[in-house]
């Protein structure tokens, strides 16, 4: 018989090889599933996997929605590891792209005021106040009444897209919009400047980036990042050690409302270019995938929002070229979770073959 065995300890070279066995099982069962949908499996597996990365023009796009996925999973990853479980990266996400949206509407007018890179730079810092006040009303509830910041952080997602529904048919409506429920069209200066010639990735790829480092060495070189790590690892420990759980939970909550502010404001100033009744398509929900992928690492993180990001691609050519409904995309992404989670109990299990 095959039985799990508790091993003496943690597999280091397990916790990374996880990722890949996870990824690896995704593709196999997608192969049996584009069979069973009567599809040609190498067929299904090229457009899902190869198709969105066969021209620079695709790659371009890959790396462009990697972007707010990388951004979401740094602040979430800044949370799991503190042991605070917020599950509204999305809801935050549009409540700082409705942020950046009114602040670049407010100066695009006739004859600006401000310069277009000036009022982007404000647009961007508006969005992140914007995500981290959204997330504050979780840390708020969870410290002051001990509310559950899993069921606050994800209702509050569904607040902030009536919000946006509200400001985009109303205060941020577009007069000459046909009655549409939409904002204007920013001018040229108001949007992001684009890195190449020809594709919409913008210069919002390079923040993440260095919003990557920048996160590597917070969380591994600095003092705060460690009490953070410590209190989601061993809170009696660092309870111990005189570390506040509140400052823990307040530092967590705003980094990561933050980070998804920051993509939300990115979003609006970059590939949409107005704000819309939808802003992502889930990038908030699909940075949970990411950020565990990543193995909670910023580096990693990358590795993830590509993944996530093929599939996104991969789906949307699935559906044009093969007839599949718009759920494919969500299914490989739950099918790459739910796989993770199962591969990440031979961290701490082996596999034994037993008589």
């Amino acid at each position: 018989m095959l039985k799990l065995e508790l091993r003496a300890g943690s597999s280091r070279s397990m916790a990374y090889f996880s990722p890949v066995l996870a990824l690896s099982l995704t593709i196999f069962f997608g192969a049996l599933l584009f069979l069973a949908l009567g599809k040609n499996p190498l067929t299904g597996l090229q457009v899902l996997l190869i198709d969105p990365i066969s021209s620079k023009a695709a790659i371009a796009e890959l790396l462009l929605k990697t972007t707010p996925l990388v951004l979401c999973a740094l602040g979430l990853s800044v949370c799991y590891r503190a042991n605070v479980w917020n599950i509204g990266a999305e809801g935050q996400l549009i409540a700082g792209g409705l942020a950046a949206g009114s602040t670049i509407l407010l100066f695009d007018t006739a004859s600006p005021v401000l310069s277009g890179g000036f009022v982007l730079v404000l647009a961007t810092i508006a969005g992140v106040i914007g995500g981290a006040l959204w997330a504050s009303i979780t840390a708020l509830l969870r410290d002051r009444f001990h509310a559950n910041e899993i069921l606050v952080s994800l209702m509050l997602t569904y607040i902030a897209q009536l919000m946006l529904m509200y400001a985009v048919s109303g205060p941020l409506k577009d007069p000459h919009g046909m009655n549409f429920p939409q904002s204007k069209v920013f001018s040229s200066d108001f949007v992001l400047p684009h890195l190449l010639h020809g594709s919409r990735l913008h210069i919002g790829f390079v923040v993440m980036l260095v919003a990557t480092a920048l996160m590597t060495v917070f969380i591994y070189r600095s003092f705060a990042g460690y009490r953070l790590t410590v209190g989601g690892l061993a809170p009696l420990a660092a309870r111990y050690a005189g570390f506040s759980s509140r400052k823990a939970l307040w530092l967590s909550l705003l980094i990561s409302g933050g980070f998804a502010g920051m993509a939300g404001a990115f979003e609006v100033a970059g590939p949409i270019g107005q704000v819309l009744p939808s802003i992502s398509p889930g990038y908030g929900f699909a940075a949970i995938i990411v950020a565990f992928v990543g193995r909670l690492n910023p580096v990693g993180s990358i590795f993830g929002g590509l993944i996530l990001s093929l599939f996104y691609l991969g789906g949307e050519m699935a559906q044009s070229r093969l007839g599949l409904p718009s759920a494919i995309t969500g299914l490989f992404q739950g099918m790459l979770l739910f796989l993770l989670l199962a591969c990440d109990t031979l961290i701490n299990y082996r596999l034994r073959w037993k008589k």
